[in-house]
């Protein structure tokens, strides 16, 4: 059975495996040293400085550099000299995606080794689960509880997600987030979504180990790409930026067509001026993780423009997928089969796939509730074979970060 390739939602776990060694790692007021290499990716940096705050908190000290015991040894397998000899055998890790290994070598030290930096990542925000601090501990005042000493015995975890992308859709922005955002943690212009705010959220993402992220797009939401800082935001926390079913090409048409767009959007009768829409915005994050959806509907919530027969939408559409995938491959990866990219068949694009729609076998499918609570379409056999496997995206009415109401599964 193909795996599931997206969920999006707002509370996250990984699968766990879990065997025992035979030593134990004690601290003791605080005391420990903490060694990763200097080029290790930006989110493991991140990763790292937030164990570092957590373990002040939690200890009332900072974890110190150097060869200090007990130390913790961190980094990613194929990348880090910080694992060279570190007395635990890595090869679990092969062939995994976003895994991590913990273990206590013969010598007492704490091994955190990443399959990859998002690996890398997680692991070391599962030490500062360990030692107390929760990943809601800003947005849910959770304070951690001070300690003296800290102590696991006869420990091993190896643990990776069973989902390959994992977050959330920041919905419904216009009653909560936005305008909490702009006037209180991120004072700007109103309608402004940005950095600070940007900052918590992913950090939290990064917490619980989701990794996606569909921004605000509502059209009194400023777009998420169009403020300063945002974008550095999502690669220090190692997010891939995404986006929902009428927002093709990292491209918020709700937001953003009125103010970079030219004419309507409408691929029958305007496709010159959506196509370049579309393509000044790859080229501008072609170097970013950006999972692509691909399609098109109308601006916002609506049904796509100059075609309406469900045939005529399918012939725009099969036309669509060849130009996007042209500047997939023009500006991201000539190979665009390695290019993240996912098609949604919502509300009336579904009746078009049903129709006979041919989706490229390496984009994933990703398969809608009806904003009733029922998924319309679940992957048939045939289906669940795709190289682009399936997704899902589902929408609740529980509320989240903070009155954002639309914790969806891609």
């Amino acid at each position: 059975m193909k795996r599931l390739e997206f969920i999006i939602v707002v509370l996250l776990c990984a699968m766990f495996t879990q065997t025992v060694s035979a030593t134990s790692f004690t601290v003791r007021h605080g005391e420990a040293s903490l060694s990763i290499d200097s080029q290790e990716a930006t989110v493991v940096k991140t990763a790292a400085g937030l164990l570092q705050r957590d373990w002040q908190a939690v200890f009332g000290r900072k974890l110190r550099a150097g060869d200090i015991r007990p130390r913790i040894l961190a980094g990613t397998v194929g990348q880090s000299r910080v694992l060279n000899g570190c007395g635990i055998n890595l090869k679990s890790l092969k062939g995994r995606i976003q895994a991590f290994l913990i273990e206590i070598n013969k010598n007492g030290d704490l091994v955190i080794a990443g399959s990859d930096r998002h690996g890398t990542a997680y692991g070391l925000m599962e030490l500062s689960r360990m030692i107390g601090v929760s990943p809601w501990e800003w947005w849910a005042d959770a304070t951690p509880v001070h300690k003296e000493s800290f102590t696991i015995n006869d420990f091993k975890t190896l643990q990776e997600p069973s989902v390959k992308y994992r977050g959330i859709f920041i919905n419904d922005e216009d009653w909560g987030l936005m305008p909490w955002s702009y006037k209180t943690n991120d004072p700007a212009r109103r309608g402004i979504v940005g950095p600070k705010t940007t900052e918590r959220i992913f950090e939290l993402l990064l917490r619980l180990r989701a990794n996606t992220c569909w921004p605000p797009m509502h059209e009194c939401s400023y777009p998420f790409f169009m403020t300063k800082g945002n974008r550095e935001m999502a690669e220090r926390f190692g997010i891939f930026m995404g986006a929902s079913h009428c927002e093709p090409m990292a491209s918020s048409a709700a937001a953003e067509w009125r103010l970079r767009g030219k004419g309507d959007y409408d691929y029958v009768n305007n496709s010159a001026n959506v196509l370049r829409f579309w393509e000044d915005r790859v080229k501008e994050v072609a170097r970013q993780d950006v999972l692509y959806t691909i399609g098109m509907r109308g601006v916002h919530d609506g049904a796509m423009q100059g075609a309406k027969t469900v045939e005529e939408q399918k012939a725009v559409l099969t036309r669509v997928f060849k130009d996007q995938r042209n500047l997939l491959s023009e500006y991201v990866n000539k190979d665009v089969t390695k290019v993240p990219q996912v098609f949604i068949p919502y509300k009336e694009v579904l009746d078009v796939y049903n129709a006979g729609l041919t989706v490229p076998d390496d984009v994933t499918l990703m398969w809608c509730d009806d904003n009733y609570g029922y998924i319309r379409h679940m992957p048939t056999a045939k289906e669940r074979t795709r190289r682009g496997g399936n997704g899902v995206y589902y929408g609740s009415s529980v509320k989240c970060v903070d009155a954002c109401h639309g914790g969806h599964i891609v």
